[in-house]
């Protein structure tokens, strides 16, 4: 699933090609959608708000989430698409570019004074404008026996966190997935994610060891059974969640972490 820092980058590369352009035509392909009609509308502002992302149209926002499977491209106008036409669900056409999301997990055209109802619950913005790692800290701390790889990806608490930075987060700071939370160091742990966001926010690769080689770039994520890069013992993984439906795959070093 897409993290912050893809949603960033998302919305950099829209903002180049959408912000101050006039749509001239826009094709919202889900049934609650169809019959909405941006055209002859302005551009104003296209942000991340962790890993959601909403383009400001006049005095309505389009709002959309990534999920598992969803993208934003741009093609030069009428170009030809890298995906079928049954997985666009939005249309954006300007003078000079088309931009299509493909099977974005969510999508809907609110009221821009409705925008709350869309993420309003999400905690501090990682790599937003108004990032409060006060107000971060206490909303992880308010359930302290929470496991901390739950806490993490929980976007009430802080946006932007997904399971990869949430597993490597919790290795760099030597705790297992399942330490709880009031066990852990907090601001550190937070300081530490805002920085791994901040410094992949304009990268092709996500790195979190330094090495931005094509598989050195993670410490344990993705890597069960391979040795652990510090001391060799093999990467374990399980599955975490505060429901079956929420878990997540973690993965850890038995001996780097505790």
């Amino acid at each position: 699933m897409p993290e912050g820092d893809t949603v960033y980058q998302a919305a950099k590369r829209l903002r180049a090609v959408l912000e101050g352009r006039t749509l001239i035509a826009t094709d919202f392909r889900v049934p609650a959608f169809a019959t909405v009609d941006l055209s002859g509308r302005t551009v104003d502002e296209v942000l991340s708000r962790g890993k959601h992302l909403l383009m400001r149209v006049g005095d309505m926002t389009i709002h959309s989430h990534l999920k598992m499977e969803g993208s934003w491209e741009v093609y030069p106008r009428g170009g030809r698409w890298r995906h079928p036409g049954h997985q666009a669900r939005a249309v954006l056409r300007t003078e000079e570019n088309d931009v299509v999301g493909f099977l974005l997990g969510v999508l809907e055209v609110l009221p821009r004074d409705r925008e709350d109802e869309a993420v309003g619950h999400l905690g501090p913005d990682l790599l937003g404008p108004d990032w409060d790692a006060a107000e971060a800290v206490a909303r992880l701390s308010a359930h302290p026996e929470t496991p901390v790889a739950v806490a993490l990806l929980d976007q009430h608490n802080l946006a932007g966190v997904g399971n990869v930075y949430a597993n490597e987060l919790c290795f760099v700071r030597g705790m297992l997935p399942t330490r709880p939370v009031g066990e852990a160091d907090v601001p550190a742990t937070v300081d530490l994610a805002r920085r791994m966001l901040v410094a992949n926010r304009d990268r092709s690769i996500r790195v979190t060891t330094g090495d931005t080689r094509r598989g050195r770039n993670t410490w344990v994520y993705g890597r069960a059974g391979q040795p652990c890069r510090r001391c060799g013992t093999l990467i374990r993984s399980s599955s975490l969640g505060r429901t079956e439906l929420e878990e997540r795959v973690s993965y850890f070093c038995p001996v780097c972490q505790t």
